[in-house]
């Protein structure tokens, strides 16, 4: 059967719309014979997000952006979807728009939420959340450190400048002249090390000398302490230890008037009656040699004895107390 021109131009024709019509759906990313389920979300702002991208519910792709555009004069985008039918979940659920990777790329996930409430249908307007990015938080966490790193530069800066104003010229050359001072001192430590060091390497063997005899003295000492500690120096040491507190207790009794001789040191009674006592004792042995007649009377043959006149000017009238 021989086929005419006209048919087989009819054929090719038809060819080509059919084949456009596929690569307008390709370029569309909307298969030609899809039975998928619309959904629609409403974004403030879709960072990027572009048709074509999968939709993916817990990691698994199960549909694909298939176009975004204004709402109205809000400025707000409306994106649509489309998720395969096989897919059953509650209208209540969430279409999030997240970062698929860490350079960059928007990506849509579905948070499916099984409530009980009816499923989601086709046409159906989805709730929207937008969940930041890593540029988003690391910008977050930076811009208050970035606000106090701004803060300590310009603390800094007015520091630096008012430490400037201070530093006039006077004060900078009395500084050069103070780090100078400094250097020589350092200078000066130095050289009077170097000069220590050579002493003791020069006097190195008498050092070692000297030190050897003070190991000498020290064990000297130490065989002193031990014939010490063995002559009973501790014995007589506790001895007198207890005989100065015998005497301790003895001066307190005596300054609290007990015993004799505290009587005697404290009653003035006492005292008042020795001192007359002396006096009248003193007053009789010079009657006694001035006057032993008084006392002495001798007889030779029976004779008798005169009467004892009392002299004029008598001591021991004279010497008593009025």
């Amino acid at each position: 059967m021989k086929l005419s021109r006209e048919f087989k131009t009819g054929i090719i024709v038809i060819g080509g719309i059919l084949l456009f019509i596929l690569g307008f759906s390709y370029l569309k990313s909307s298969p030609l014979f899809d039975d998928s389920k619309i959904f629609y979300v409403v974004y403030d702002h879709v960072g990027g997000l572009q048709t074509g991208t999968q939709v993916s519910i817990n990691g698994f792709a199960v549909g694909k952006v298939n176009d975004i555009g204004f709402r109205d004069e809000t400025g707000k985008l409306v994106v649509t979807f489309s998720v395969s039918k096989d897919f059953e979940f509650s209208r209540n659920s969430v279409a999030e728009l997240f970062d698929t990777g860490i350079i960059g790329g928007k990506g849509i996930q579905i948070q499916p939420v099984f409530d009980g409430a009816p499923p989601a249908q086709g046409g159906d307007t989805l709730q929207a959340s937008t969940r930041p990015g890593l540029t988003e938080l690391v910008q977050q966490k930076l811009t208050p450190l970035q606000l106090k790193v701004e803060g300590a530069v310009s603390n800094a800066d007015s520091l630096l400048i008012n430490f400037n104003d201070l530093l006039d010229y006077d004060t900078k050359e009395n500084l050069r002249q103070s780090i100078v001072g400094m250097n020589r001192l350092v200078t000066s430590f130095q050289s009077s090390a170097d000069q220590l060091s050579r002493l003791l390497e020069d006097n190195g063997t008498g050092l070692d000398s000297s030190l050897k005899n003070i190991d000498r003295i020290t064990a000297n000492f130490a065989r002193i302490s031990d014939t010490l500690a063995d002559a009973g120096l501790g014995q007589a040491v506790a001895n007198l230890e207890s005989t100065l507190a015998s005497l301790d207790a003895l001066m307190a009794r005596m300054e609290s008037g007990d015993g004799s001789l505290g009587k005697l040191m404290k009653d003035e009674d006492l005292y008042n009656n020795l001192e007359a006592s002396s006096r009248q004792l003193e007053l009789l042995l010079q009657d006694f040699r001035l006057n032993p007649k008084r006392y002495v009377n001798v007889s030779v043959f029976g004779k008798k004895q005169k009467e004892y006149t009392v002299p004029e000017n008598d001591p021991a009238d004279q010497n008593q107390p009025e």
